[in-house]
């Protein structure tokens, strides 16, 4: 049987190129999406389209109960998880001082909770098969900092440590954990983002060049295919942090 691979947040940017390219790759994909109904079903429908199937689950990853459901749903259909992409997240533009107890406790749940409670339900069964990889959808700005996205920032700096903990901790059961942190890519988060800005970040690059989610794409399918690679932050970035 192909490898049943989770992307969560797969509905749009990074995590719909990793869930599109794998299907057209022949895994077994759970698409997870919270919100965005209307975008997941173009994906499946694009891909129908091509004689390929993609498996789509509703989900709010940042709430315990609904991350085991979803894991448990992959078991039960399935039989076994052999990858988890934790992509799904999101983003806020706000000055330290502005953000509230509100928005840090958003930010937090939706990009470092659902990744520990994904993790802990898919490591579960992974642990029974000695057998797994875990991936994580970290960001640039977990190793730089982002002014005026410091809970972000926060958050993904947590998965990084998630990653490295948890890497020392099951690689005795041939389970792997990695995170991916991309530079500025060409996606709906960054939608913000005016022509100027972009030109900006091209200066402050080396390569000169906006990724795009293809890049980072890549990155997840070398992980997927590598077996001596663990704990580490891989960060596509163009170069400009080094």
């Amino acid at each position: 049987m192909n490898k049943v691979v989770i992307v969560t947040g797969a509905s749009r940017g990074i995590g719909r190129n990793i869930a599109y390219n794998l299907a057209i790759d022949g895994y077994t994909v759970i698409a997870n999406y919270n919100k965005s109904e209307e975008e997941i079903m173009k994906l499946k429908n694009e891909l129908m389209g091509k004689n390929i199937n993609i498996d789509i689950y509703k989900a709010d990853v940042s709430k315990s109960r609904e991350a085991r459901n979803l894991i448990n749903y992959a078991i039960e259909r399935y039989n076994k998880i052999d990858v988890l992409i934790n992509n799904a997240g999101i983003a806020e533009e706000k000055l330290f001082t502005d953000v509230t107890d509100d928005d840090f406790d958003i930010m937090l749940k939706n990009n470092l909770y659902s990744v520990f409670y994904l993790t802990q339900e898919a490591v579960k069964f992974m642990l029974k098969e000695k057998n797994g990889l875990i991936i994580n959808i970290s960001s640039i700005y977990a190793l730089s900092g982002g002014s005026c996205e410091v809970p972000y920032s926060m958050a993904k700096a947590g998965v990084d440590g998630l990653t490295k903990s948890l890497a020392k901790e099951l690689g005795p059961s041939n389970i792997r954990v990695n995170s991916v942190a991309p530079g500025a890519i060409d996606t709906d988060m960054n939608s913000n983002l005016t022509e100027e800005d972009w030109n900006e970040v091209k200066k402050e690059t080396p390569l000169g060049k906006i990724g795009r989610p293809i890049d980072i794409t890549r990155c997840v399918k070398w992980l997927i295919e590598d077996e001596f690679t663990t704990g580490q932050v891989i960060s596509p970035n163009g170069g400009i942090v080094i």
